[in-house]
């Protein structure tokens, strides 16, 4: 585990001990690092959406809601990623000559 890694996982852990709200501001504010950062490198996102997860009472209708909406948003850039990989292949056959 990477030094940030471990920075990140430690500043959760404390976080969620004191019963203050895990979010991505205060834990990059806290390690040093910015919010980007956190959202880009899967594995600290990870590290702090685990945290967020467990300080939310697990099924609670606010709870289902909220990871509901991320599933919703995480599918929707999947699906803009597969819409923009099938335009680059049309694209590229377009131009490749025909065989």
């Amino acid at each position: 585990m990477s030094d940030v890694a471990a920075a990140v996982e430690a500043v959760c852990a404390e976080l969620s001990a004191h019963g203050a709200t895990v979010t991505f501001a205060a834990v990059a504010e806290r390690v040093g690092v910015s919010k980007a950062t956190l959202y880009r490198r899967a594995e600290l996102r990870a590290v702090v959406e685990e945290h967020r997860l467990r300080s939310r009472e697990p099924y609670s209708l606010a709870g289902i809601v909220v990871e509901l909406d991320h599933l919703r948003q995480g599918l929707e850039a999947v699906a803009a990623k597969v819409r923009r990989h099938e335009e680059e292949i049309r694209k590229l056959r377009r131009r490749s000559p025909e065989r």
